[in-house]
This record gives structure tokens, C-alpha cells and sequence, in this order.
């Protein structure tokens, strides 16, 4: 076993009704010499927006002359770009010697009768992520959660500073029953020993069950990000809510320096990698190749994500040829399904097994296999299309334009 086939082992060989295992976690953990994260960690959770806040913060932290080790999840067009230093994905060799560490360890795990549970994929990077970060000197983890918080793996290397995107209710019914059972289940990714949380404006239930568990965990007090003026320059953000996004990252480095006695970066340098940033598939725009046609790209999952695509798409398009959607049942289908009336609309299923698409469409909107979709596929649609969907879709759409996604920043 090699590469990145180890990562999805134990998931693969999960049985029937299994449960993702921090302790099978900590168990893997210690077989593999993994005692904890060697550097300060600044973890992101929340529901949308965390790689684009990880990413944000990794760069602010870059702009200081640090090394820093970021790992998100998914990858956009290879699992190397899962684990980044300094904005740059690690190398295939790299990947392999960390996918074989994971390997050994897996092989030296109890029998599920005696741990059960299974490993998830994305934890398993984290895990190497860690890892990397110590052999490669890093100053500084920056870590995106999976799915949850506390059943995350991220929430076994407890962070000193934490940043929470907006919440809402996605994954109903597994990460909690209504959206602050929800805001809960993330939040306890914060430990005792987290010196800061800082979080945008959240719905005030939500904002309410974060704040009592972050008093009762580590006894600190929320600060809640002012989205009426922002302290970074517009020109050197995401444009719409990717700006909040990117400012609470950048936010929750300068605390975590601050924290630390460190000096934040200098303010000409900070600039050079801010405007260096790129954020494929986060309303981004591309070429097919061999074609005059322009993919305009968002991982929007709602429908006030498509909502704003679609107005930050009007302001550089007169009109849309076609709009690509893939939105798996767990995502806001209904939602989407209203902003798009009225515009010709390719509804796009991935293959892979753990995402259903189930939800009825309008009867006006096709369908198709994502092995359909080709650069001759999307040359035909027109000269202006819109592609929506999650962040796996995001990274399909990438590898078929092939488009750049090796390197993040320049710092």
C-alpha cells in the first residue's frame, strides 16, 4: 500500500453501521510516533468558508518570513493539495513517505473487535499534516476541520486560536438534530488551553450556544468579527462573503502572533502575498482549453450561495449561456433550484459512492454523469458558463480545465 491509498484504507474496510473512531485515532496516532502538534495551531471549523479562511491565515502568517504547514480537505486536483507549505502543495514523494508511515500504523491496529470504528480519510491527512509539520520545520499549523469539531481528528491537537465560519444546518442529523446542536458539535474543537476564539456574526441562538460553551471550556469570551468595516483593504480580499472569510483568517493569525509575542508582518510584505492569493473554484474564472469559452466557477452549496454568484457573475458577464450545478442530497437543492429559475441549467452527478442524488429536479434541467463533462462537453454550452456545486465538483471542473492549483500564495 502506498501513496494515497493508504489515507482511505480503513474507510474503504469499514463495515456496514460503522462509526468514524477518535479513538482508533489515537491509537493510530501513537503507533505512528505522533504525540501532538510540535507548533502553535490555528484550527478553522464552521460550515462554509473555512478554506478560504485557512487560507488567509496561512498567508498572513507566511508574511512574517514563518514556515507554515496548512492542511484542508478535500484536495481541489491531487490529494498532495491537501497538505501545503507556505501555499505550495507537497510533492508526490512526500506523500508516498507519509502514506506509508499512515500504512505501517495500519497495519499494527487492533482488529475492529477489539477497536471499533473506522478512520476517516480526511483525518488521516490531518494526521500526516501533522506530521509534515515537524519534519519540515514549520512554525506554524494551520488546520481546516472536516465535516464536525469534536469528531473531528482536528480536535485532537488542540488549538490555540480558533476562527469559526458562519454555521448553519448542514448535516442534519449527523453532526446534531437543529443548527445549534450543530454550532455545539463544532465548537468543541476548542480545549482548555485555547488562548482565543474568534468567530463572524452568527444567528443568535447559534452565537448564544458557541459563547456558553467556549465560557464553560475554556473560559473565554467569543469576539465576534465586525463585518460593518473591515481592517484589510478590499482590493486585497476575496470579493462578497469570501471577504469575511479571508479577514477572519488573517484576524485569527494576527491574534495568535499577538498571543505569542510575535511581531505581525510588515505591512508592505503582508500586501505582496495577500494580492498573490488565488482561490480556485471560490469564484473564480477560467478558460476551456482551445476555446473562447469562460467558466465562471463557485462552490456555492445554498441558495443564497448561488444567489451571490450569480449577482458577482452579472457584474462581469451581459448574460449566462449555461449554468452547471452538482449538489449532493445533504446540500440545499431546493434552495438552488429556486435562484436558478429560469436560466438553462446541466445537473452534474459525481460517482462516488458516499454522495446520494436523490432530490427531484425540474423537469427542464438535464442531467449527467460526470464523465460527460469534457472540455468539448462545456465548449458546447456556450461562451459564458457558471459552474456550481460542492468543493469536490469544484476540483472535477479544475482538473478538466486544468487549471493551475499547485501553489495558493507567494510569500
Amino acid at each position: 500500500m502506498s501513496s494515497d491509498r493508504a489515507f482511505f484504507a480503513d474507510w474503504r474496510s469499514r463495515p456496514g453501521g460503522s462509526r468514524r473512531s477518535l479513538d482508533r485515532a489515537r491509537s493510530l496516532h501513537r503507533l505512528i510516533g505522533l504525540t501532538g502538534a510540535s507548533v502553535p495551531v490555528l484550527t478553522v471549523v464552521g460550515s462554509k468558508g473555512k478554506g478560504t479562511a485557512a487560507t488567509y491565515a496561512s498567508a498572513f502568517l507566511a508574511a512574517t518570513g514563518a514556515r507554515v504547514v496548512t492542511v484542508t480537505s478535500p484536495g481541489l486536483r491531487s490529494n498532495r493539495e491537501r497538505i501545503r507549505v507556505d501555499g505550495a502543495a507537497i510533492s508526490a514523494a512526500e506523500l508516498e513517505a507519509l502514506g506509508e508511515r499512515i500504512s505501517r500504523g495500519l497495519q499494527q491496529l487492533p482488529g475492529r473487535d477489539e477497536l471499533p470504528g473506522h478512520l476517516a480519510p480526511a483525518g488521516l491527512f490531518t494526521a500526516a499534516g501533522v506530521l509534515h509539520a515537524k519534519a519540515a520545520g514549520a512554525d506554524y499549523l494551520v488546520l481546516e476541520a472536516g465535516m464536525g469539531g469534536g469528531s473531528d481528528e482536528v480536535s485532537l491537537f488542540p488549538p490555540n486560536v480558533a476562527a469559526m465560519t458562519e454555521i448553519f444546518a448542514e448535516h442534519v442529523g449527523v453532526l446534531g438534530d437543529t443548527v445549534v446542536e450543530i454550532a455545539q458539535e463544532k465548537a468543541r474543537v476548542i480545549s482548555g488551553t485555547t488562548a482565543a476564539v474568534l468567530s463572524l456574526p452568527q444567528q443568535p441562538a447559534v452565537q448564544e450556544a458557541i459563547q456558553d460553551f467556549v465560557s464553560q471550556r475554556a473560559n473565554l469570551r467569543v469576539d465576534v468579527l465586525d463585518t460593518r468595516d473591515g481592517t484589510l483593504p478590499s482590493e486585497l480580499l476575496p470579493p462578497s462573503y469570501g471577504r469575511w472569510n479571508a479577514e477572519l483568517g488573517c484576524s485569527a493569525a494576527a491574534r495568535l502572533l499577538s498571543l505569542l509575542g510575535r511581531e505581525l508582518p510588515d505591512p508592505g510584505k503582508l500586501r505582496q502575498v495577500l494580492e498573490s492569493v488565488k482561490l480556485p473554484g471560490r469564484l473564480s474564472r477560467h478558460f476551456v482549453p482551445g476555446s473562447k469559452t469562460e467558466i465562471y466557477m463557485d462552490s456555492a452549496i445554498s441558495g443564497a450561495g448561488v444567489a451571490t454568484a450569480l449577482r458577482m457573475v452579472r457584474r462581469n458577464w451581459d448574460h449566462i449561456d449555461h449554468v452547471l450545478v452538482c449538489l449532493p442530497d445533504h446540500k440545499d437543492v431546493e434552495g438552488a433550484v429556486l435562484e436558478l429559475a429560469g436560466y438553462p441549467v446541466t445537473f452534474v452527478r459525481l460517482s462516488d459512492p458516499h454522495f446520494s442524488f436523490t432530490r427531484s429536479l425540474p423537469e427542464n434541467w438535464a442531467v449527467v454523469e460526470e464523465d460527460k463533462v469534457t472540455p468539448a462537453f462545456l465548449s458546447g454550452l456556450g461562451e459564458h458558463v457558471l459552474s456550481l456545486g460542492t468543493v469536490f465538483f469544484s476540483g472535477r471542473m479544475l482538473n478538466v480545465l486544468n487549471a493551475p492549483t499547485e501553489r495558493l500564495f507567494t510569500a
